[in-house]
């Protein structure tokens, strides 16, 4: 399975083509399907460009991508620095309707941040299921010893040179996913910037979900700059020769 990430926090001035509005999160989302993406992961913009978990704005974004692709599992985010307290995340969260409503399929919740099981229990309870998203071999011993491994819809293993431990993403993902052990429910594991396309090749030679798109970087696997998520999906679902350290990586950051 292939998610496309559509935008993250990043912005025009990083890549011209970012989605910001329902209407281009829409299309984006709706290339990405054709390229080979089976869900999309979004961040919800107002009107200055500027990410937002304000309920009228996740509706607008997921309501839009809904009519251009009907039937198509949308997530969105909760990370740290939408909003600027735990508490104020909580409360938007807690506003959103459930799916057949207007609000996401599904959310993702970082383990490691502040509030995050009480954010995951307001999705519950909203009807949208959780991404548990896990950054660090802490988060994920964190995560297994809470009765959420059975409660949520995936697994992220995200791995983020500077961030997560390690200096090398295929090496830092089998750390999160020993300390992980055996999930009951499906694992996508993914890479960001320079870690992204050697962690991606081999994560699918593993057997892992996988995610790509403009959030996690604006290269393609040989170094050149990607016109859109579109074009991401499509060189993911591509296979490439030789072994994931064999593949070169862009220097720039994703």
């Amino acid at each position: 399975m292939i998610q496309a990430c559509l935008n993250g926090d990043r912005t025009r001035g990083q890549h011209r083509t970012v989605p910001q509005t329902p209407d281009e999160l829409a299309r984006a989302a709706a290339d990405a399907v054709a390229a080979g993406a089976v869900m999309v992961h979004v961040h919800p913009r107002d009107e200055s460009g500027r990410e937002t978990l304000e309920t009228r704005h996740v509706v607008d974004a997921v309501s839009a991508i809904r009519a251009a692709t009907p039937g198509l599992r949308i997530s969105v985010s909760t990370r740290d620095g939408i909003v600027d307290s735990a508490r104020r995340k909580l409360a938007h969260v807690s506003e959103w309707p459930s799916p057949d409503l207007g609000g996401p399929d599904c959310a993702s919740v970082n383990w490691h941040e502040e509030g995050a099981v009480d954010v995951a229990a307001a999705l519950r309870d909203n009807g949208s299921g959780v991404e548990a998203g896990i950054w660090t071999p802490m988060a994920a011993s964190r995560y297994v010893g809470t009765n959420w491994p059975w409660q949520v819809e995936r697994v992220l293993v995200e791995l983020i040179p500077g961030v997560t431990p390690g200096s090398d993403g295929p090496w830092a993902a089998e750390r999160i996913l020993a300390a992980l052990g055996m999930s009951p429910v499906p694992v996508l594991v993914h890479g960001e910037g320079r870690w992204t396309w050697r962690v991606l090749r081999w994560a699918q030679a593993a057997g892992y979900d996988v995610r790509i798109g403009l959030e996690d970087t604006v290269h393609l696997p040989y170094g050149r700059e990607a016109r859109d998520s579109a074009e991401l999906v499509a060189a993911a679902v591509r296979s490439e020769p030789g072994t994931p350290s064999q593949w070169p990586v862009p220097d720039a950051p994703g």
